[in-house]
């Protein structure tokens, strides 16, 4: 039985979801004036990160994808330099327009928003691409080390996160949006990603699922909380490597190595 983890969501106040929902029309339709010549507040763009994948809480960034023509890639993947920089640039001015007075700057592989009010958007510029299976995905830049082009999964990372939390009876985005909510409280100052505590909770919840009796996840010898704690011991304590751990759905990458020590501290609490 678990003692931690409820089903309280950590729900995002409702005045909060329209604020940022107004805020993400008006960022989509200032870049489809830019790009796609269309007032569109809706078309060419999604909701991504843990806005995007349901575990969220009240003090996340909004992390957003917007779809930029493949003319565009084409104009400054050839360019002389960091054509990434200037490509980043660009959508910043384009978003400059409608936010003049906003703090807007661009930041490695995104253009950040900070409102006057607190909360953070973060903008990702990006050309679908569709692949072998038939799944869109994108190319994105990073102005890092001279410039390049890297490759993101967001449908397939949402459709994996909310086919388990369906299969968990919401177990899956409540046991995150905790982590998050510990994080936040008492570990401010250290890193670790969103996509870390997903990706990890996703793995290590094994069958776990919050029961209709009684709201608390499913029961065993063990608690759920010293469940997740033994897979993070088993899997992350090893010092000489980064344990390999990729990110649901689209089965990328995920950097462990800035926020696994962290990560023990808050499973360890929970227990």
């Amino acid at each position: 039985m678990s003692y931690e983890v409820t089903r309280h969501d950590n729900v995002i106040p409702l005045e909060t979801r329209q604020d940022i929902s107004r805020r993400y029309r008006t960022i989509t339709k200032a870049i489809n004036q830019e790009f796609w010549n269309s007032s569109s507040e809706t078309t060419h763009s999604l909701y991504v990160g843990s806005y995007g994948r349901n575990t969220a809480v009240n003090t996340s960034d909004i992390d957003i994808l917007v779809e930029i023509p493949e003319s565009e890639y084409n104009r400054y993947s050839y360019s002389r330099g960091n054509g990434q920089s200037r490509f980043l640039q660009a959508v910043k001015n384009a978003i400059e327009k409608t936010y003049s007075k906003s703090d807007i700057r661009a930041d490695g592989q995104v253009v950040k928003i900070d409102f006057s009010d607190g909360m953070k958007f973060e903008v990702l510029p990006a050309f679908p691409q569709m692949n072998f299976s038939g799944n869109v995905t994108y190319k994105y830049p990073d102005t890092n080390m001279g410039g390049n082009w890297r490759t993101t999964d967001p449908k397939s990372e949402q459709k994996a996160m909310q086919d388990k939390n369906s299969s968990s009876n919401g177990l899956l985005c409540a046991t995150c949006k905790h982590i998050r909510t510990l994080r936040n409280n008492f570990y401010s100052s250290y890193h670790l990603s969103g996509i870390l505590i997903d990706s990890f909770v996703y793995v290590a919840m094994g069958e776990w699922h919050f029961t209709d009796r009684d709201g608390g996840s499913s029961s065993s010898s063990k608690s759920y909380e010293q469940v997740l704690l033994d897979y993070y011991n088993q899997s992350f304590l090893n010092i000489m490597f980064s344990p390999s751990l990729s990110a649901p759905g689209s089965r990328m990458q995920v950097d462990s190595s800035k926020g696994r020590d962290v990560l023990g501290k808050i499973l360890n609490k929970m227990v």
